[in-house]
């Protein structure tokens, strides 16, 4: 009865931001980790950025200072920032949460179903 859905993807153009957000839900106990992963065509699903049941964040070098994760754990909802855009952007991004739900005692992985990003002139 979890779900993750996935919205904020669309064209933009190179230097340009976007605000993707991602929400759960269903019958849930807690959230623990979440983060952001993408894939772009030919190449391997790569996490992006994470962040904690605390707030904790990790950034892939490659976004670091241009991406901003956050959380709203009272809404059970994830978001990602990203500005300055670049034509390597351009992939499928994914949300990932390890969802613990009500009357278990231990977390699932669940995925949203990726939203595209394409960042084109």
């Amino acid at each position: 009865q979890v779900q993750l859905v996935e919205s904020g993807g669309g064209l933009v153009q190179p230097g340009g931001s976007l605000r993707l957000s991602c929400g759960a839900s269903g019958i849930i106990f807690s959230i623990n980790d979440m983060g952001w992963y993408r894939q772009a065509p030919g190449k391997e699903r790569e996490l992006v950025a994470s962040i904690t049941s605390g707030g904790s964040t990790k950034y892939a070098d490659s976004v670091k200072g241009r991406f901003t994760i956050s959380r709203d754990n009272a809404k059970n909802t994830m978001y990602l920032q990203m500005n300055s855009l670049k034509p390597e952007d351009t992939a499928v991004y994914y949300c990932n949460a390890d969802v613990v739900p009500r009357r278990y005692s231990r977390g699932f992985a669940y995925w949203g179903q990726g939203t595209q990003v394409t960042v084109s002139s």
